[in-house]
């Protein structure tokens, strides 16, 4: 495994190898809003039917920075691996929704 990088599971364990730290709990989060355009796409879309594809990458998008936090997070605590990885996601506004990427932060070998 590379040294910067860190090992990520929803899995309590890493098969093969040993727990031998354990930090606690790190998370990351990032709350997105739509432009109104896309809203209305999607209004329209909900009409005829399909993927809202605004909305996929901006889910896509929340998911990779909430990670990111995540993961910088376990780093500045000296982990190289996060197990239990969870995402929640809600609603905080009229178009407004929070991601939000927690787990537990371990150093294996």
């Amino acid at each position: 495994m590379n040294e910067s990088a860190i090992l990520l599971t929803n899995i309590d364990s890493v098969p093969g190898k040993t727990i031998v730290e354990h930090f606690g709990l790190v998370q990351g989060a990032t709350i997105r809003a739509k432009h109104i355009g896309t809203d209305t796409l999607a209004s329209l879309k909900n009409i005829i039917g399909g993927e809202l594809k605004g909305y996929t990458k901006l889910l896509q998008e929340s998911r990779e920075e909430a990670t990111s936090r995540m993961i910088e997070q376990a780093r500045q605590l000296g982990a190289n691996a996060i197990i239990n990885v969870r995402f929640a996601t809600s609603s905080v506004a009229k178009g407004a929704a929070e991601l939000f990427a927690y787990g537990t932060a371990v150093r294996i070998e």
